[in-house]
């Protein structure tokens, strides 16, 4: 066990070379060095008073709801209701989901037409964005042509039926590459599907490819050596966030409608935030993880990103439900994610959690936040400010699980190719090796109370408001940002309001609430009482619609 003030080089390498590690790569040097960096955090979490509490995970306490009928694959769901088609004459790769879907159900525009202009404008944008690992354009026309004339037969599937799509590739689909943005991985081909592309795939949508990210999905900037750094549409010499940086760029750039990401500390929201994207983190357990490459295995969570709520809650609404291959999946009744767009936000009560702004953030970050929340109050919504004393924890409490489970998982890829893993990536997935059982049952521990916490703090509101980034984005390359003259490190800086919301699972939407001065998006965070996603996607509508900031567009 790690003593908490300084870890010993004999102790660190004895524990490496038990480990499989080579004590005498000069690599050693430098994770000797980050692993002090770890120590603060296991501190920290041995700070907390947990006299009496038991390990637990988000799912442990959920399974107290009432379980009920769960949805399977190719059940139908009822078609959002639209007001008003858009011209034919608008840009095809800039229309909603829902607009597509309303557009090709009446037969105005096909299927194969949507298609080819995406793939026409992936053509045009790769060179400088870098989104996709794999694309597919064959079997996208294949499945286009396929959705053309079954539509033309009367048999749509739905409102996703004929919509382009992108998968994070983290996502297995049989036939298909899936690298886990690492090279090591280049040549894996899964010979299944996993639970969401089948959903989406069965929902008639057509997958275009599979999305660059951050190596294994560990890191918060969307930086990749291997497979290309992700660009942002808004600036390419900025990050996109991470680590679904290819999902956010794409969405956001117009190759494609929607994508899926995942999301563990924030992988989802951060580039949703940083790309002006709608990024959705449903409650733990709601989507299926079956067929996903891990990270933690307690705090991955899929979503799905669009550039509009009402987008959101149609992908939810494919994908979401019981599925036997998750042992965390739950048995929930899984409503029309649609209905709740038809109501408004009066009545809702939405705490601003005061800890927020006692962490690092830029004033234009915090203005943009208070005039969301002040818009939400303008649609009827009771804003009231509620204090959450365990919050400045949570990040300790959350990292500490997180590398534990990652370096577990992948194991055996530290062991046989440490080498050739990203080194920021390899640095984080072996400094998991120096963390003891204990710390890490302690850090479970603290989850508990955290939990039980969150859950406190939610009788007296719907809903959390706060910003969804302290940060606009920032060059690629960066690893250190200056806010009011502290110096902070983007790791802890970018993931302080994302990440525990991975730790209790509750459900957690970013919406674009403004631009910064440089013209780069600022989005804001809501925050759900978990299986709530209803009440997320309530309140998300109501702002969108009014703030009306989905409307602009990148200068790309």
């Amino acid at each position: 066990m790690i003593k908490k003030e300084e870890f010993s080089r004999q102790a660190f390498l004895s524990m490496a070379e038990a480990f499989g590690l080579d004590t005498k790569d000069p690599h050693m040097e430098e994770l000797y060095a980050y692993v002090q960096k770890i120590l603060p955090a296991l501190k920290r979490v041995e700070e907390l008073n947990l006299n009496g509490l038991e390990p637990t995970t988000p799912i442990t306490s959920s399974a107290q709801l009432k379980p009920g009928r769960s949805r399977l694959p190719g059940e139908k769901r009822k078609r959002v209701r639209i007001e008003r088609a858009p011209d034919r004459t608008e840009d095809l790769c800039y229309l909603s989901a829902a607009q597509l879907g309303r557009l090709i159900k009446k037969r105005e525009i096909s299927p194969v037409e949507v298609t080819e202009a995406h793939l026409s404008r992936i053509k045009a944008l790769e060179p400088k964005l870098n989104s996709f690992i794999t694309l597919l354009p064959d079997q996208a026309m294949a499945a286009a042509r396929k959705a053309e004339k079954e539509i033309l037969r009367g048999r749509c599937l739905g409102p996703l039926h004929g919509i382009p799509f992108g998968l994070k590739d983290l996502f297995y689909v049989k036939g298909v590459r899936n690298t886990s943005g690492s090279k090591i991985f280049d040549h894996f081909v899964p010979d299944f599907d996993s639970t969401i592309a089948l959903r989406l795939k069965e929902a008639g949508a057509i997958l275009l490819g599979k999305l660059n990210l951050h190596p294994l999905a560990y890191g918060v900037t969307g930086e990749n050596e291997e497979y290309g750094h992700m660009h942002n549409p808004w600036n390419p010499d900025l990050i996109t966030g991470g680590s679904s940086g290819g999902s956010g760029s794409a969405v956001a750039s117009g190759e494609c409608t929607f994508a899926m990401g995942t999301d563990t500390g924030g992988s989802i929201r951060i580039p949703g935030a940083l790309c002006g994207l709608v990024g959705l983190k449903p409650t733990y357990g709601r989507l299926s993880r079956y067929g996903i490459t891990v990270l933690a295995w307690s705090q991955d969570h899929p979503g799905p990103m669009a550039r509009t709520v009402e987008d959101c809650a149609l992908i939810l609404n494919a994908v979401a439900g019981y599925d036997p291959n998750d042992p965390v999946s739950v048995k929930l009744p899984v409503p029309d994610y649609t209905k709740a767009l038809r109501s408004d936000a009066r009545g809702l009560r939405v705490g601003v959690v005061k800890e927020y702004f006692e962490l690092p953030i830029e004033p234009q970050v915090k203005e943009c936040s208070w005039r969301a929340m002040e818009k939400l109050k303008e649609l009827g919504a009771t804003i009231s400010e509620v204090s959450l004393p365990i919050y400045p924890y949570a990040t300790s409490i959350a990292s500490v699980i997180q590398m534990v489970e990652a370096t577990a998982y992948h194991a055996r890829l530290i062991r046989e190719n440490g080498p050739r893993i990203y080194s920021p990536v390899r640095l984080r997935l072996e400094a998991g090796i120096f963390i003891s059982g204990t710390d890490y049952v302690q850090a479970e521990r603290a989850r508990t109370l955290f939990y039980a916490r969150s859950h406190d703090l939610f009788k007296g509101v719907d809903l959390l408001a706060g910003p969804t980034l302290p940060v606009p984005a920032f060059p690629i390359g960066t690893s250190e940002v200056k806010i009011a003259e502290r110096t902070v490190n983007i790791i802890s800086l970018m993931t302080q309001y994302t990440r525990p919301f991975n730790l209790n699972g509750f459900p957690a939407i970013t919406v674009p609430c403004g631009f910064s001065a440089e013209n780069l998006p600022i989005g804001l965070q809501l925050v759900g009482r978990p299986f709530e996603e209803e009440t997320v996607v309530r309140a998300a509508y109501a702002y969108e619609q009014a703030a009306k900031w989905y409307s602009r567009r990148p200068p790309i």
